[in-house]
């Protein structure tokens, strides 16, 4: 559910009897003021002035703290396309919806209420594993971020639950006083600060929303089982689009700069070696954004090593062997020296750029692991460039 304000434009008829500056009201008459119009469709009996309701919203609830909307539990066409738009990485930051509470099934005081963040795939992956249960949701301004990643920055904390219940006026709406929080947002949120700042304890729930029906089973319970954390090959493959997608405005310049030092030799510039060096310099960057953005999660558990960037430049410096093991005759020896560290360093850098997305590390850990990691592929990336483009100059370029 999200505002939209609309103000009614003033309507003229050049010199005609109901000309007016202001807004206008439809007048009986056997003279129209201009051309009839179409026959508008008929709004939902559930809509109301200044809102637009979002598609999933099938109506509204009468409760003591005001109108509720309940929403649907099934996702619908607008909801699966949008889902894989943003994990393409296209409007992530401005799919959303409204904070606030909200209704699924037809609640009642003694209903449980859950909390979540205002990230719409976030919302989507709750409500639907919500068939059949009636319950409050209370959604939290997190700007639009999922759940881990806002208990990370603090926007899904403490006081945003606090300011959100009291917002909402639970303590008129239900009869009890248990808030069930997702376990992802557990660091950041102080249940004791939430129990003295609106008077409702935390009760974490499982990881996955996928376990609330069992959950609920058996008395809110979570089991061992749904308190831990995975990341399977499916959980990695569906973060691979938006890792890919990250890499597009970079590429829009790495590419023409690559063609052009590709190009660069004792007569300044030669088309030949902006087709071929450069070319295949493009290449070699694709094969280690591949390697780096889509081989190294997918062989993530088993790749040795504990930072991401030493993993994914093992599997880049593995590619750019086999690269030149298999065109050794269109090398030379220039090109070969300078494809490994270029090829680790590239794809090091992709899989660098994945922690961010993975359960294996912490914000702290992400920034530290960069901190480290980037001199030395800075360092790798300018020895394979002095390599490859000095080459030219004292003739060992292919």
């Amino acid at each position: 559910m999200t505002a939209d304000l609309s103000t009614t434009e003033p309507r003229s008829c050049s010199g005609g009897p109901c000309a007016s500056s202001g807004p206008t009201f439809e007048m009986a008459g056997p003279e129209p003021c201009g051309p009839t119009p179409p026959v508008p469709t008929q709004s939902p009996p559930s809509e109301t002035p200044g809102v637009r309701l979002w598609p999933f919203v099938l109506g509204w609830l009468d409760t003591p703290v005001g109108r509720v909307p309940r929403v649907d539990t099934a996702l619908g066409r607008e909801d699966v396309l949008g889902g894989w738009r943003v994990r393409c990485g296209i409007s992530r930051y401005g799919y959303r919806v409204a904070p606030g509470l909200y209704a699924v099934g037809v609640p009642m005081v003694e209903s449980p209420v859950l909390v979540t963040a205002n990230y719409k795939l976030t919302f989507d992956s709750l409500r639907k594993e919500l068939r059949g249960i009636d319950a409050w949701l209370l959604v939290l301004d997190t700007r639009g971020i999922n759940v881990w990643c806002a208990a990370g920055k603090g926007t899904f904390g403490t006081e945003e639950v606090v300011r959100r219940v009291q917002a909402a006026g639970l303590d008129r709406l239900v009869s009890h006083r248990t808030l069930i929080l997702p376990q992802l947002g557990a660091p950041g949120v102080a249940a004791h600060d939430v129990r003295k700042g609106c008077g409702f304890s935390v009760v974490y729930g499982p990881v996955r929303a996928s376990d609330l029906r069992r959950f609920f089973a058996d008395g809110a319970v979570a089991t061992p089982e749904m308190r831990r954390v995975t990341f399977t090959l499916w959980e990695r493959l569906v973060l691979v689009p938006v890792e890919v997608a990250n890499l597009g405005r970079p590429t829009l310049w790495i590419v023409p700069l690559l063609l052009l030092l590709g190009g660069i030799g004792p007569h300044f510039l030669s088309l030949s070696g902006i087709v071929r060096r450069g070319g295949g310099a493009v290449v070699a960057y694709v094969v280690a954004a591949t390697v780096g953005s889509i081989v190294t999660p997918i062989l993530l558990p088993w790749l040795p090593g504990r930072a991401f960037t030493v993993k994914g430049a093992i599997v880049g410096a593995v590619a750019a062997v086999l690269g030149i093991l298999g065109f050794w005759s269109h090398l030379g020896w220039a090109d070969r020296f300078a494809l490994v560290p270029a090829v680790a360093v590239g794809a090091s850098y992709c899989a660098m750029l994945f922690t961010g997305s993975t359960t294996f590390t912490s914000p702290s850990g992400v920034e530290r692991e960069m901190r480290r990691a980037l001199p030395y592929q800075l360092l790798g990336l300018g020895v394979a460039a002095l390599i490859w483009v000095g080459s030219r100059f004292a003739g060992g370029g292919a």
